[in-house]
């Protein structure tokens, strides 16, 4: 079973950024893919962005441009920064990741528990 440790959130004003960080440990044999997704309050979880172990990634529309991805796949890590950050971005976020836990799988999905972005002035 994988462990997934998010850390970075906090509180910040708009046009802020923060560096959001998730580190995968326990048994995995490899990592296909981790993501962000976000839940604000009433809403259902979203996508926000994803990164595969090739190094591709996606985002979502509502955070192109300002949310970048990055992976240290070495170290089993996932890096979101965030910059000029919106209110509409206030959120919980959490991580995601698509793993193999032996050589014979099956794939498996693990989530972190989750972490507090408030973005307010």
């Amino acid at each position: 079973q994988v462990q997934l440790v998010e850390s970075g959130g906090g509180l910040v004003q708009p046009g802020g950024s923060l560096r959001l960080s998730c580190a995968a440990s326990g048994s995995i044999f490899s990592i296909n893919a981790m993501a962000w997704y976000r839940q604000a309050p009433g809403k259902q979880r979203e996508l926000v962005a994803a990164i595969t172990s090739g190094g591709s990634t996606m985002y979502a529309d509502s955070v192109k441009g300002r949310f970048t991805i990055s992976r240290d796949g070495a170290k089993n890590t996932v890096i979101l920064q965030m910059n000029s950050l919106k209110p509409e971005d206030t959120a919980v976020y959490y991580c995601n990741a698509d793993y193999l836990p032996n050589a014979l799988g099956p794939p498996t999905v693990g989530w972190g528990q989750g972490t507090q972005v408030t973005v307010t002035s």
